[in-house]
């Protein structure tokens, strides 16, 4: 059962939302229907809705867009540390739009989505140990 759900400016509700879409992209990956495209969508919507919630947490404002290295870029701005872990979450930002849609680019290959998956999981686990600390 999904969190209870909190105002659209908490970051713990971007937290829960970005934690929703990392556990879609790790547990659709065993169904043999699923495109790995989509699941890597899911990661790349994981790891900005993360970003997003530790702007929200700095107060401040966010374009509504989903490239990772332009979020990140204003969350640096601000101060916060971002380690090149986390800074790999630029590599997501193509699966926002361009692998969604048939033809336009060649099929993922598993491992290119299991590095998805490790990139959200380590972008999620910074946001989280940053939005812990006080602003």
């Amino acid at each position: 059962m999904p969190p209870k759900r909190r105002p659209a400016d908490d970051p713990v509700e971007w937290l829960n939302r970005a934690r929703s879409n990392l556990a879609r992209a790790q547990a659709d990956s065993r169904i043999p229907e699923v495109y790995l495209e989509d699941l890597c969508f899911d990661t790349q919507q994981a790891a900005e809705k993360a970003v997003k919630a530790v702007l929200l947490h700095l107060k401040i404002r966010f374009p509504y867009h989903h490239d990772l290295a332009e979020l990140l870029d204003l969350v640096q701005k601000a101060g916060p540390s971002i380690p090149k872990s986390v800074k790999a979450a630029s590599r997501l930002t193509r699966f926002a739009v361009v692998t969604r849609y048939p033809g336009i680019t060649e099929p993922i290959v598993r491992e290119e989505y299991k590095r998805a998956v490790r990139i959200a999981e380590k972008v999620l686990r910074w946001a989280e140990k940053l939005i812990a600390k006080k602003p």
